[in-house]
């Protein structure tokens, strides 16, 4: 009995000494999660607020030598951190602890005062006053240095360049139409190849020589000069366009679309004539003009022909012409593929034979969402035919990048060709942007398979007597369609361009008019001009020759 009474007092002397438990309030919160009130163990405290992009640091800094920069953006935000500031509660003043110390200045601030101290210490521009002979002081800001240095800003070496017209715009020229670049530059037609057709095939065509895909810089191979003949007939002079006449409404070249399809890339000045005749339009060119010669690093940040002489626009485009048209001869065999009807414009008369080219007139259908549809019929070239693997035959146009701008006499191309060919093609890409993208739209409206390009340089004479010659170090060929994506050259845009060309046009009256590039300018001017602009010149010419 005494055991279980001395237990159970034990007992409850133990339950005695525990302390109390209380349950925790719980705070219901019925919109989302955490307190909705501020406890009041925690109420009045000083807070400080932080960006979470704050990255973990000192506690304190008795210096004050913060990067100004790094913790500007967040004093913006955040404040400069007033909370933790001393103050003297039993003064009625209340003043805030400051550091009195002159503050070091950071390396930026040192040397941008320095800066401020030596600008205004130079010694001012004087001249001599031409009328007193005098010398006087230029002002800072009249200072014809300085705006020539702030005009030119952001500008390169095409300023320099000096830029011809193709054409001088004559007083009794009407304006009719502008075209900006930027009213054109995101106009898109769908283009439907199932429905081009070939009306008419002619030429002899001759098939390449896969030799030349084996040269190297190693095994290189000097550019031969071809004694063919090389035409370049107009629009309204090609007796088989006047046999297809009724065939459809807009006539023009591969050329001539090829310019205009391209133009937001041009950057030199070109020309074409228009002839409204009915319902019908015809795409012309000058006989006169330079519109058939090729341009040299036409995009280029520094245009060529600056210092004159030998690399001058002038014969840098003869140059590359001369180039293109032996190479699209010297790489091909003597097997030739004839078609029924000869070339229009071989004649027997000539003691030269015409060069291999084959000529393609296609019907090509202009359609456009809420649009009249019309027909294009336009003359292609193909220049070769090659044998694929499984023996099906495919065209080919064949051209030939120049490298002319050899530094030191040393070709570049030379070094790099075999070994970097894509960073001296990415190179011609932005040079020659418009160039390529001119032989790459020709190919497609030809309806070509292959293009084919040549890289040719320069060959130094070896004495003072001898002349510059050329040499091939090597090919590449491509597919059309998947050159044109690698130049961002976007097919649809071009259609879309030449469409709303043709409909401005369309609406015009029946005459003879200049569709106008200006040089260094993105815009399109479309003259009236009279019937017989450009004859008289063709006349006064021929008398001259005759004279001769």
């Amino acid at each position: 009995h005494y055991y279980i009474t001395n237990n159970l007092s034990m007992l409850t002397t133990e339950e005695e000494d525990k302390p109390d438990f209380q349950t925790p309030g719980v705070v219901n919160n019925p919109v989302g999660w955490g307190p909705i009130s501020i406890p009041e163990q925690f109420r009045d405290i000083p807070y400080q607020p932080f960006s979470k992009s704050d990255n973990l640091g000192q506690i304190t800094d008795w210096t004050g030598n913060l990067l100004e920069r790094r913790y500007r953006n967040y004093n913006q935000q955040f404040g400069t951190g007033q909370h933790y500031s001393y103050f003297h509660e039993e003064d009625e003043s209340s003043f805030q602890l400051v550091d009195s110390s002159k503050p070091q200045r950071s390396l930026y601030q040192r040397s941008r005062a320095r800066y401020q101290r030596t600008r205004h210490q130079r010694p001012t521009q004087r001249v001599q006053d031409p009328k007193t002979g005098r010398m006087t002081v230029i002002p800072k800001y009249n200072n014809p240095m300085r705006r020539n240095n702030w005009n030119n800003r952001g500008h390169d070496n095409k300023s320099n360049v000096k830029l011809k017209s193709s054409v001088e715009v004559r007083k009794d020229w009407e304006l009719q139409i502008e075209i900006e670049f930027s009213q054109i530059a995101k106009k898109y037609l769908n283009y439907p190849e199932k429905d081009i057709t070939n009306l008419v095939e002619c030429g002899t065509l001759e098939h390449y020589d896969k030799k030349y895909d084996r040269i190297t810089t190693k095994a290189e191979r000097p550019l031969t000069m071809t004694n063919r003949l090389f035409h370049y007939v107009s629009t309204t002079d090609d007796p088989i366009i006047r046999e297809l006449a009724k065939e459809g409404h807009v006539f023009a070249t591969d050329s001539i679309l090829a310019t205009i399809m391209t133009c937001p890339r041009s950057y030199y000045s070109w020309d074409i004539i228009i002839q409204r005749v009915g319902s019908r339009l015809f795409f012309d060119k000058r006989d006169d003009s330079d519109f058939d010669l090729l341009t040299v690093n036409e995009t280029a940040n520094e245009l060529p022909g600056g210092d004159g002489g030998s690399n001058s626009l002038t014969k840098l485009s003869l140059e590359a012409t001369y180039i293109n048209q032996n190479f699209s001869q010297q790489c091909l065999k003597r097997e030739a593929k004839t078609y029924k009807r000869p070339n229009p414009f071989a004649n027997e008369e000539d003691d030269n034979e015409p060069s291999s080219v084959a000529y393609r007139y296609r019907k090509i259908p202009l359609l456009g969402p809420g649009a009249e549809p019309l027909t294009l019929i336009c003359r292609c070239e193909v220049d070769a035919v090659t044998t694929s693997a499984n023996g099906e035959e495919k065209y080919m146009n064949i051209k030939a990048l120049n490298e002319w701008d050899l530094k030191g006499g040393a070709s570049e191309w030379r070094q790099k060709l075999d070994t970097q060919r894509g960073d001296i093609l990415t190179t011609e890409m932005k040079n020659n942007k418009c160039k390529l993208a001119k032989w790459t739209v020709s190919s497609i409206l030809a309806g070509s398979d292959l293009l084919k390009f040549g890289y040719v340089t320069r060959s130094m004479p070896r004495s003072s007597g001898e002349s510059i010659g050329h040499s091939i170090l090597g090919t590449q060929e491509f597919i059309p369609k998947q050159f044109a994506a690698q130049i961002s050259l976007d097919m649809n845009n071009a259609w879309g361009i030449l469409r709303v060309i043709v409909d401005r046009c369309m609406q015009l009256k029946d005459g003879k008019y200049v569709l106008y590039k200006e040089p260094g300018k993105g815009i399109l001017r479309i003259y009236k001009v009279p019937l017989n602009t450009f004859e008289e010149d063709n006349d006064d010419s021929d008398e001259e020759e005759e004279g001769k």
